[in-house]
């Protein structure tokens, strides 16, 4: 049954039979053949299917909760039992929203140094995209908001606020302030975030309360393409605190503050509240709690 609790969350994740079963490296016959003896087991139909896959009956989505419930108590269970014969090791997933990517170094740099054994694979995602991976365990832990979307049943480390700065040109409008204003900010063509970022959202708020709409004259959703842009001093965008003094700038850019209301918003590390926990997440959520103090009053 867990083999078969497997294959139920590989296509709850790929959302298409053929990708689910190479996922899990069988053929797609024997994908089907294995969710049909799963629904002969539990005696109801769990998956809508026609030509192609259409979704999960109600009795499906209860069975992929109960799935993920059991298939993360094996996966701890496995890694507590390598743990007490060969130390800590293993595979460690975190999702992050894009801005705050910079700042996995502060943590996953002294948990590799206790635990040199331990693989790392970073994922960049949305705030809602970084709860559905922990959520489907595509992630093991997450780095997003803790004041914005509902979190649901999660376990949370405050790490640190994040703020806003106005990126732009010496030479351009604003470009010799000390500081600026939202209402300063909303008369020049920004490069922002996607809508669907909460980073872009918060901006957007913030320029709404000001009085204006943003209408960006450039979209990304990666933080390496707007602050490339800006490097040009051709473009102005905002963007968070960490991401404006991690990126190496030339003389000719400027790195804002914005004045009155300061907009802070509490970032943190996210990962299921279950237990048995896995010894990986345990220890990361360890080192999360230890830099912490530091992070809070650096940033």
């Amino acid at each position: 049954m867990i083999d078969r609790f497997e294959l139920l969350l590989a296509l709850a994740k790929e959302r298409h039979f053929g990708r689910a079963a190479e996922s899990c490296g069988v053929t797609q016959p024997t994908l089907s053949a294995g969710l049909k003896q799963l629904e002969e087991q539990l005696g109801v139909r769990l998956v809508e299917r026609g030509s192609r896959f259409i979704g999960f009956t109600p009795e499906g989505e209860r069975a992929l909760q109960w799935a993920r419930r059991v298939i993360g108590d094996v996966r701890a269970m496995r890694q507590e039992i390598a743990g007490m014969r060969k130390g800590l090791s293993g595979h460690l997933r975190i999702a992050a929203i894009p801005t705050a990517m910079p700042m996995l170094s502060e943590l996953t740099t002294p948990f590799h140094a206790k635990h040199a054994d331990v693989r790392f694979t970073l994922i960049s995602a949305s705030s809602n995209e970084v709860l559905r991976l922990i959520e489907n365990l595509e992630a093991d832990a997450g780095i997003t908001y803790l004041d914005n979307d509902p979190l649901g049943r999660l376990k949370t480390v405050p790490l640190y606020k994040e703020g806003y700065r106005f990126l732009t040109s010496v030479d351009a409008p604003l470009g010799d302030r000390a500081k600026v204003t939202w209402e300063d900010v909303a008369q020049v063509p920004l490069c922002l975030l996607t809508p669907d970022m909460q980073n872009r959202r918060i901006v957007d708020k913030q320029l709404a309360e000001a009085g204006h709409a943003t209408i960006p004259m450039l979209e990304a959703n990666s933080t390496i393409a707007l602050l490339s842009h800006v490097r040009t001093g051709k473009w102005a965008s905002v963007v968070a605190n960490t991401l404006a003094d991690v990126f190496a700038f030339p003389p000719s850019i400027r790195s804002i503050p914005i004045e009155g209301p300061e907009v802070l918003h509490q970032m943190g590390l996210v990962v299921l509240d279950r237990e048995p926990m896995t010894p990986i997440v345990a220890a990361l959520l360890t080192e999360a709690r230890a830099v912490a103090p530091g992070l809070t009053e650096r940033i």
